[in-house]
């Protein structure tokens, strides 16, 4: 059994600006998902969207080994924001790769990563 994390990317600042009918349109996405991962055998052991990266506290190491470098806000400057995740739990990643590119085919920008 390995586990795998689905990351969802997004431009934030273009979501916001969606009419609703887009939203509801991602919704029914998310919703096909969780059905075809279930039929696949796949387990979802935690999901969830993540709050606004202007929200993110970003923390590096100090210089010369000094305290750690706090800043609010995103980590990195990007068009794309990581906005949620997936934590799954699989035995067949041919299929859940499989189930990813069907998600990604109705619209949706992903990345899956197996677990270390």
């Amino acid at each position: 059994m390995s586990r795998f994390l689905v990351l969802l990317p997004a431009p934030e600042a273009e979501w916001a600006e969606l009419p609703p009918e887009e939203h509801e349109k991602g919704q029914r996405s998310h919703e096909q998902f969780y059905r075809d991962l279930a039929a696949g055998g796949h387990e979802i052991l935690a999901t969830s969207p993540l709050e606004p990266s202007a929200q993110a506290v970003s923390m590096r190491p100090g210089k010369d080994g000094g305290a750690a470098l706090v800043t609010e806000g995103p980590f990195t400057e990007s068009a794309e924001q990581v906005v949620g995740f997936y934590l799954l739990e699989s035995e067949d990643a041919d299929d859940l790769r499989r189930i990813c590119e069907q998600f990604a085919a109705r619209g949706e920008h992903l990345e899956l990563r197996r677990l270390a």
